[in-house]
């Protein structure tokens, strides 16, 4: 089951587009945070545009915001940041994972299982898609290998290499 769950029944839209405000709440926001990896989970909203396509497919188009905080990768100290992400999916009954050419580009279609749609999971599954993946406080570079002066135990090698 999902920590954030929105579910949407496909058939209940009405014909054109229909948008959903969706916000988690601090239940909803502590399990993302601990499915995540992340300190905490302080903001998580969407807007969100459901839009029936030709051939019975489905387009979730959405904008999602969030206020997160994650470990320094160097330091461990807590790193602060605000996530905005815009992404578009395509949900339809299919029995091949063929790509279908919508708007002259090519998207996958994604399974749509059943007749009703997960909102609040698709949002968190781009939010831990847009995350920064190597958070870094402010002022802290990556940690490079310090040079010692000491020669490499492979250098014989590339030695041995010059030689032939």
């Amino acid at each position: 089951m999902s920590e954030f769950p929105r579910p949407v029944e496909i058939s209940r839209l009405p014909g054109g587009e229909s948008v959903f405000a969706i916000a988690a709440t601090p239940a909803e926001r502590a399990a993302l945070a601990r499915r995540f990896g992340l300190l905490t989970l302080e903001r998580l909203e969407a807007r969100v545009t459901l839009a029936r396509l030709a051939g019975g497919l489905v387009r979730l188009a959405a904008e999602l915001s969030a206020d997160v905080q994650q470990e320094c990768v160097v330091t461990l100290a807590p790193v602060e940041s605000r996530v905005d992400d815009r992404f578009s999916l395509v949900y339809g009954a299919r029995d091949d994972e063929h790509e279908v050419v919508l708007s002259g580009e090519a998207e996958l279609v994604a399974p749509l299982v059943g007749d009703t749609l997960d909102l609040g999971e698709a949002v968190a599954q781009q939010l831990s898609l847009a995350l920064d993946p190597y958070p870094r406080a402010p002022g802290v570079e990556a940690a490079l290998p310090v040079d010692s002066g000491k020669t490499s135990p492979f250098a014989v090698l590339a030695v041995g290499k010059e030689r032939r």
